[in-house]
């Protein structure tokens, strides 16, 4: 598939980037170095709506530093999503330790908990995001830009095989000029 030279990020086009994620202190928390970019369906909230803003308009080799706050990142610290719950609530899990997650049904649907502390009673847990509260410094190089298929915009993110089955398909049609 031809990428079109005036493609830009926006609703409905798959967005592959590099990028690097740092804190304020200048610490690395996530980076696409060394590995394949991130693809990513531009519109339907699979990034956080800060880098999503940020991107918006964006073409091929643009770069960007952008910080986003907390509040268009992962959310700011709400304290109510920590709590201490019973050992027993964790019944048929023989060791408990800080870091291990679980998904908890919540009034709003699935969410993640993460241990933060076991006692011999109770465990406190967070449901807030690990980096809920933080400013999140990215620097973002947009390394393709291309449309979606019909199966994405259902799913509502880029599917990696989906779109490789139709770049073979119109490579072999640009090959043969049979869909022309």
């Amino acid at each position: 598939r031809k990428e079109e030279v005036d493609m830009q990020a926006q609703k409905d086009v798959v967005v592959s980037i590099h990028y690097t994620l740092t804190s304020d202190n200048g610490e690395v928390i996530d980076s696409s170095a060394g590995r394949e970019p991130l693809d990513y369906l531009h519109g339907h909230a699979n990034i956080v709506p800060g880098l999503e803003e940020a991107l918006e308009g964006a073409s091929v080799g643009t770069e960007l530093k952008v910080s986003i706050a907390p509040e268009k990142g992962y959310g700011v610290f709400d304290p109510e999503w920590v709590q201490k719950v019973p050992r027993s609530s964790f019944e048929g899990v023989d060791e408990l330790q800080v870091g291990m997650v679980f998904v908890a049904q919540t009034e709003e649907g699935p969410r993640q908990l993460f241990i933060t502390a076991v006692g011999p009673e109770e465990v406190e847990v967070n449901g807030n995001h690990p980096l809920a509260g933080e400013t999140l410094n990215f620097e973002v190089k947009v390394d393709a830009l291309r449309e979606s298929t019909g199966t994405e915009r259902a799913q509502g993110h880029a599917d990696i095989a989906e779109a490789e089955v139709e770049v073979e398909a119109s490579d072999a049609c640009a090959e043969t000029d049979c869909c022309d």
